[in-house]
Parts: C-alpha cells; sequence; structure tokens
C-alpha cells in the first residue's frame, strides 16, 4: 500500500510581496529545493502572508492544526529589523523548540555572508508537525536546507508525521538504524 503524500506548507512573511509590491522568489525556491531532494510523494500548501506575528502564528496554527501538515518550511522575517517578526510568531505557537537547526543554518550561512549571525532562524514542534524558519533571501534557502534536512526526515519519523524519503545522490536522510 502506498503511503500518503506528506503535508508540506510553504509560508512566506513578507510585507512587500503580499501588497503585492514584488513576486515572492522565497516559496518557490522552497518548492525547487523540495522537488530536487524528496523522492517522496508530497503536496505543498503555500501561504504569504504579511510581517506580522498575529498573521503568521495564525497561519502557522491553521496548517498544522487543521491542514495537518507534517512539516511547514517558513521564509522570511528573521532578521534583527523592527518587522522581522517570525521568531516571535513561531515561539507563540510551538510547544518546543529545536535550536539546533537555527544553530547549523547560521553556521552554515556564516561560511557564505558575515552577516548571517544576525539571522535568527529556529526550528520546534507543534504537535505531530515540524516547524522550520528560514531566511527570506532565496539563495540563503538552499544553503540551510542544505545544513538540516539529512535530520528532518527522522524528526518527522520521531514525532509520527509523514515519512519522507530523499534523493541519496543530492542529500542522504540520515536515520539512525539505518546508517552506520
Amino acid at each position: 500500500m502506498k503511503a500518503p503524500a506528506a503535508r508540506i506548507g510553504i509560508v512566506v512573511a513578507s510585507d512587500r510581496a503580499h501588497a503585492g509590491k514584488y513576486r515572492d522568489a522565497s516559496g518557490p525556491a522552497i518548492e525547487a529545493y523540495l522537488d530536487d531532494v524528496l523522492t517522496s510523494e508530497w503536496q505543498g500548501d503555500y501561504r504569504l502572508v504579511p510581517d506580522e506575528i498575529e498573521a503568521i502564528a495564525e497561519t502557522l496554527i491553521d496548517l498544522v492544526d487543521k491542514a495537518h501538515c507534517d512539516l511547514v518550511l517558513m521564509s522570511g522575517g528573521t532578521g534583527p529589523a523592527p518587522r522581522d517578526v517570525t521568531p516571535e510568531a513561531l515561539a507563540r505557537v510551538v510547544g518546543r523548540l529545536l535550536p539546533g537547526f537555527g544553530e547549523e543554518m547560521r553556521r552554515a550561512s556564516l561560511r557564505e555572508v558575515p552577516t548571517a549571525i544576525l539571522s535568527r532562524q529556529e526550528a520546534g514542534l507543534r504537535g505531530r508537525c515540524l516547524i522550520v524558519s528560514l531566511p527570506g533571501k532565496p539563495s540563503a534557502i538552499a544553503t540551510c536546507l542544505d545544513a538540516v534536512f539529512s535530520a528532518i526526515p527522522y524528526c518527522l519519523d520521531l514525532i509520527g508525521a509523514a515519512r519522507l524519503e530523499t534523493r541519496p545522490e543530492r542529500l542522504q536522510a540520515f536515520r539512525p538504524s539505518q546508517n552506520p
């Protein structure tokens, strides 16, 4: 019997893209990354929201509690500017933070740009869903996901979410029982 497709929420927090001042490139960058790395079937649920704590938090709650996403990848609003409130919104909706994700994403980004230390990416769990916040710059999305994605399938296994399989020649998912 075929496993059901994983439900993956893609959230982009951007005042300007939400207002139609420019076309969002972060959401498509996340989708392209998933298409490149995953062999599992997945269904995306894309949301574009303004940089507002309530809008971001409500969107995350909707994606997890109503749309039953297994994984939510969000982009934008992780910097130090006053309107960058994604970490605060994430803290409102998750039960547990997973600080290793943010630490590793910043470490990988610092190899490319010294201002990566200003980024406040985080990850956390809400029920049976992993939520990961990424930078808003589309080119930084692959850098950050490459740094942490090998742990995401096993994390989803541990919390009882959908099983994700990766394209091993592109990115090897780490599962302790399968890796020496």
